[in-house]
């Protein structure tokens, strides 16, 4: 006959199996990390050699795509430890798409290099191409956080989520300076574009800062605080954002910018893979934690009813967690430990839920104002930037919310025209 203790057991063995495809999955977390580090070089270096006519940053560039390479095959063997039966269900159907895209841009790495060599790319062309992969990395990241059932664990996935997405965002920065200073000249649409992967880092910096453990947070605030190379960053910011348009700028400043870019995304890296670690560590130990209480259940239940002291009454009113009254007929062979169990058990998984809601919020008011995002710039044909401004304008100018603005303008797809139609 089915017990309590049965399914108790069930559902901590269903929390083991759980854990068991997270650890996997933050394995899987961590090299994505090395190699989108990899592939953001490659790119900044693409941009130096594009923009100088094949004049800079040649075998800089040939030995980044040997460590690019090597970063490649160490994630598609981490992938072919996956165990894809596991990964079933509607966020193991969404992750094996996007390693499906991944795998589909990594394929076609060696073509896109090839143009680079032959210099048949411009450096903003070029630019978009490695954003479009590493996005993809980033959206096999966005759905192992998505998907995080431990409330810990995902808002540490939030964090190195969004510090992952200011690393990028400080990468296409690091491309953009470099482009502007390598061709010795800028434009308008540059600058604004510069200043707003900057304002773009901020904010992913923000949630970051609101979620991260005490470790990496403190090493990366006192990065801020005594990098000297920030300096020359902020000065060549200050250079490449206000000189005016199109006029000459000093072509030696290129490497000198992507030198100090490349020591700031260097600490960010190091910063990366210490949240990857401290992932993998609470996985493990939280894994340890249930594998122990599964192998002594009875310990387990002596430990409970200790801590329980009086249980509640199943049909009371203020009994207001899942418990069964001990004692009676409904349950005659459960003791109070089983029932004491029941009750911690409940209140456990109440908290994780309640907790779990909480952290998921950041990632989906993300979603929503990149879909609001995406839809300004098919139906008025703006720039991702120019989407995002007028969002938070109208969030300013109504004293509402982003998201209140986004959910109300997703509300009103169907009545916007698409770009080059009439109203």
């Amino acid at each position: 006959m089915s017990t309590a203790l049965h399914y108790l057991i069930a559902a901590r063995q269903c929390e083991i199996d759980e854990l068991h495809r997270l650890q996997h999955t933050s394995a899987l977390v961590r090299q994505l990390g090395e190699l989108i580090h990899a592939l953001q070089k490659e790119r900044g270096l693409s941009n130096i050699l594009l923009a100088s006519h094949g004049q800079r940053a040649n075998q800089a560039l040939h030995t980044q795509i040997q460590a690019s390479t090597h970063s490649a095959r160490s994630l598609r063997s981490v992938l072919d430890t996956l165990d894809l039966q596991a990964l079933r269900g509607s966020h193991g159907a969404r992750l094996c798409n996007h390693i499906a895209f991944v795998l589909q841009g990594l394929d076609a790495l060696p073509a896109l290099r090839a143009r680079i060599a032959a210099l048949d790319l411009s450096p903003d062309a070029a630019t978009q191409a490695y954003i479009r992969l590493i996005a993809g990395l980033l959206a096999v990241v966005f759905e192992a956080a998505d998907s995080a059932t431990h409330p810990d664990i995902s808002r540490l996935l939030i964090a190195m989520l969004h510090f992952m997405q200011g690393k990028e965002l400080a990468g296409q920065e690091r491309a953009t300076g470099a482009t502007v200073f390598s061709s010795g000249t800028s434009t308008a649409t540059r600058q604004q574009h510069w200043l707003h992967l900057i304002d773009s880092q901020e904010r992913c910096l923000q949630v970051f800062a609101e979620c991260a453990p005490a470790t990496p947070l403190g090493l990366w605030q006192a990065a801020c605080m005594h990098s000297p190379h920030l300096t020359t960053i902020e000065r060549l910011r200050r250079i490449g954002c206000t000189s005016p348009a199109d006029a000459p700028l000093d072509m030696e400043l290129g490497e000198i910018w992507f030198d100090a870019c490349t020591l700031r995304m260097d600490t960010m890296y190091e910063i990366e893979t210490t949240l990857a670690d401290e992932l993998l560590q609470r996985c493990h130990t939280q894994l340890q934690a249930a594998q122990a209480a599964l192998a002594h259940p009875q310990s387990m239940l002596h430990s409970a009813s200790d801590a329980a002291g009086a249980l509640p009454d199943f049909f009371s009113t203020s009994n207001t967690s899942l418990v069964l009254r001990p004692g009676t007929d409904y349950a005659p062979q459960l003791g109070q430990s089983v029932m004491a169990l029941v009750q911690e058990q409940s209140l456990r998984l109440q908290a994780m839920h309640h907790e779990l809601e909480t952290v998921r919020t950041a990632l989906t008011e993300r979603k929503t104002v990149e879909r609001a995002k995406g839809l300004l710039m098919t139906h008025r044909g703006m720039s991702e930037a120019e989407a995002h401004k007028l969002l938070r304008q109208t969030a300013m100018n109504q004293n509402r919310r982003l998201i209140d603005v986004a959910e109300a303008m997703l509300a009103m797809a169907d009545l916007l025209p698409l770009h080059g139609h009439a109203g």
